[in-house]
C-alpha cells in the first residue's frame, strides 16, 4: 500500500508541476464572486438565500459545468503526455506494475476533482451569503450537499472518459477536444426509446428530484446502472489497452 502512495504522490507532485494547475483553482475562487455579484446587481431576487444560490450553482447546468471543464483539461494529458514526451518508458521500467502505474493516475485525476470540487463549493456557499445572506437561518447544506453529489457523477464520467480516450489515442488534443465535444452535446435529448441507453440522459440525476425523469420509462436505479455500466466499460477499455500496448 505504501507503495501505491508514492505512486499517487508522484503523479500528483507532476500534475502540480503544470502550469495551468493553479489557474484552475483561482477560477474556481474568483468565478463564484463574480458570478453572485452579476446575479445581485441584475437579479438581486432571484435566489431567496446563499445556500439556494450555491445548490443551484454547483449543478452541472452552472459553475458546476466549468467545474468538470476545468478537471478534464487539467488530467486529459496525465497518460498522453508520458507517451508524446517519451517519458513512458522510463515510468514503466520501474518495479511496479502497468495496472498499479495506471490505477496511480485514475486515482490522481479522483483527488484532482475532489479537490477542484471543495474549493468549488467552499468558494459558491462564501458568495452565496455574501450576496444573498442565510434566507433566515435555513443553512439548507443537504440541498448543497445533493447538487455537488449530482455533479460528481457528472463529472467523474467525463473525466473518466477523457481518461480512457487519452490511452487509447496518446493524444492530449484529441482526449480533450473529443470529451468536450461530448459534454457539449450532453443535454441533447432525442425522444427516441433505444437513446435511455446512451451515457448523456443518465447523467442528469438532478431530473428525478420531485419524481420527474430525463426520459419517459427511465428511473433513478436505471440511470445508477447505466452510469456504473459505462464507467466500467471506460475503466476496463483503458486498462486493457495499456497493459497490451508495445512501447518499444
Amino acid at each position: 500500500m505504501r507503495k501505491f502512495y508514492c505512486l499517487v504522490l508522484n503523479e500528483w507532485l507532476k500534475l502540480s508541476k503544470k502550469s495551468t494547475f493553479f489557474i484552475a483553482y483561482g477560477l474556481m475562487i474568483v468565478m463564484p464572486f463574480a458570478v453572485g455579484y452579476v446575479v445581485h446587481s441584475v437579479a438581486g431576487d432571484m435566489f431567496a438565500s446563499g445556500p439556494q444560490f450555491a445548490a443551484e450553482m454547483l449543478l452541472p447546468s452552472g459553475i458546476g459545468q466549468i467545474l468538470s471543464i476545468l478537471v478534464i483539461i487539467g488530467t486529459a494529458g496525465i497518460v498522453a503526455k508520458e507517451y508524446s514526451q517519451g517519458t513512458i518508458k522510463f515510468l514503466l521500467i520501474r518495479a511496479r506494475s502497468r495496472t498499479a502505474i495506471l490505477a496511480s493516475k485514475f486515482v490522481t485525476v479522483l483527488l484532482y476533482a475532489l479537490s477542484l470540487t471543495l474549493v468549488a463549493a467552499v468558494a459558491v456557499y462564501a458568495s452565496g451569503m455574501l450576496w444573498f445572506g442565510n434566507g433566515g437561518g435555513v443553512l439548507g447544506i443537504g440541498d448543497i450537499l445533493t447538487s455537488v453529489l449530482y455533479n460528481s457523477v457528472y463529472m467523474v464520467m467525463f473525466a473518466t472518459l477523457a481518461f480512457m480516450l487519452g490511452i487509447l489515442t496518446t493524444s492530449t488534443g484529441v482526449s480533450i477536444g473529443v470529451s468536450m465535444f461530448a459534454l457539449m452535446i450532453s443535454n441533447l435529448v432525442i425522444f427516441k426509446d433505444f437513446y435511455k441507453y446512451v451515457l448523456f440522459p443518465n447523467l442528469n440525476l438532478a431530473a428525478y428530484e420531485g419524481g420527474g425523469a430525463p426520459l419517459p420509462g427511465m428511473t433513478l436505479g436505471f440511470s445508477i446502472l447505466m452510469l456504473a455500466v459505462y464507467f466500467l466499460l471506460f475503466l476496463v477499455t483503458g486498462f486493457m489497452v495499456f497493459r497490451r500496448r508495445d512501447v518499444a
